[in-house]
């Protein structure tokens, strides 16, 4: 096994701030319970998106906020709203969103599924009338601390065409799937965009006026670009592996918003869409297992180290330093970022503020 992150500070880059993960939950709680959230379901979200922070998947933390909220302001998002279960077999169940938060949904869809499986082996949950729910790996944590197998499924806003279309019909829909560690174990953890890149990169590099790499997106003329402004103004994400990404989109259009009742096929509305008065309408679909169905749970944890330490004892191609299983690198950041803090940019830091500013609450606090 790898060895834990240092528990030393590292020095943030100049025009970086650093914020405590309480700080940040606490900061994140307060502004949406101004915004009318329930506690409990501000105390859901704040997890979800302060946990992608730590784990340092940046493009789906609290910087998203802003345009949560002026959803909510706009009446497209309904920060009151409850989800509701129905139970469908003993198995299988469906979660109603009713437009409120998507982490909520989520939350309560996982939870179901994980209870259905406890007895019955497996349980499934189909979402619909949902909203987007933030960082996939939320959800398959919330799985792996129940010592569960699970898939999380979503759609989203369209973003990409069909190989060989210029129509963005597809989402850059994430897919994700989680297998639970032994104690102090890395676990398994992957969490995808069927494009090369998850687009809530790009929207994070034009907040921070940063470039992007190229091969991540095309402009609206479908041109190649590193400029994230013109790759969201009517530009496109890229596939992954050309078709096979596409593939992988319309499989979690089936899933979620074909299967689901919920929007599909480019109707879905986006996070970032702030002047759109229509309901997203995002679908998700959740799926947990129980490991211990065919083997002894112990046996399974043991059979899933190996597969580990073939991974990254695998013998390394020149120039490469470390080879990683799917979310170590991920696993291994949110230890050193609950030590040293979250880094957000000083412009960040402000856009939160003036979020603060707008319902009286209290600026995020600072290391």
């Amino acid at each position: 096994m790898s060895s834990p992150p240092s528990s030393t500070p590292t020095p943030p880059p100049n025009d970086t701030l650093l914020v405590s993960s309480i700080s940040a939950q606490t900061f994140t709680h307060a502004l949406l319970t101004a915004h009318s959230v329930p506690s409990t379901h501000a105390t859901i979200i704040a997890h979800c998106l302060v946990s992608a922070d730590l784990r340092g998947v940046d493009s789906h933390g609290i910087n998203r906020l802003p345009s949560y909220l002026s959803r909510v302001r706009t009446g497209s998002l309904n920060p009151l709203s409850t989800p509701t279960l129905t139970q469908i077999t003993p198995a299988i169940a469906r979660v109603n969103g009713h437009n409120g938060f998507g982490f909520v949904s989520a939350h309560l869809g996982m939870q179901t599924a994980i209870t259905m499986a406890s007895t019955m082996g497996i349980g499934m949950v189909s979402i619909h009338a949902s909203n987007h729910f933030g960082m996939s790996a939320s959800f398959i944590q919330q799985a792996l601390d129940a010592n569960m197998l699970s898939l999380v499924f979503t759609n989203s806003s369209p973003a990409m065409p069909v190989w060989g279309g210029k129509e963005k019909i597809l989402g850059v829909s994430p897919i994700a799937a989680g297998a639970p560690a032994s104690e102090g174990n890395v676990p398994f953890i992957l969490d995808i965009a069927p494009s090369v890149v998850a687009r809530g990169k790009v929207h994070k590099a034009a907040r921070r006026g940063e470039e992007i790499p190229r091969g991540w997106a095309v402009d609206k003329e479908g041109r190649e670009t590193t400029d994230p402004v013109k790759a969201l103004d009517g530009g496109s994400m890229v596939p992954m592996g050309g078709p096979k990404g596409v593939g992988l989109a319309i499989m979690m259009d089936v899933f979620s918003g074909v299967f689901s009742g919920s929007a599909f096929a480019g109707d879905v509305v986006g996070p970032y869409d702030t002047e759109n008065p229509r309901e997203a309408d995002v679908g998700h679909f959740m799926v947990a297992m129980r490991p211990d169905l065919w083997m002894d749970m112990e046996e399974f944890k043991k059979r899933l180290e190996v597969l580990y330490q073939r991974v990254v004892g695998s013998e390394k191609v020149e120039g490469v330093e470390r080879v990683y299983f799917p979310g170590e690198i991920e696993w291994e950041m949110e230890k050193r970022r609950k030590v040293e803090g979250i880094p957000y940019t000083r412009g960040e830091i402000e856009m939160l503020n003036r979020e603060a500013d707008k319902v009286g609450v209290a600026y995020i606090e600072v290391l």
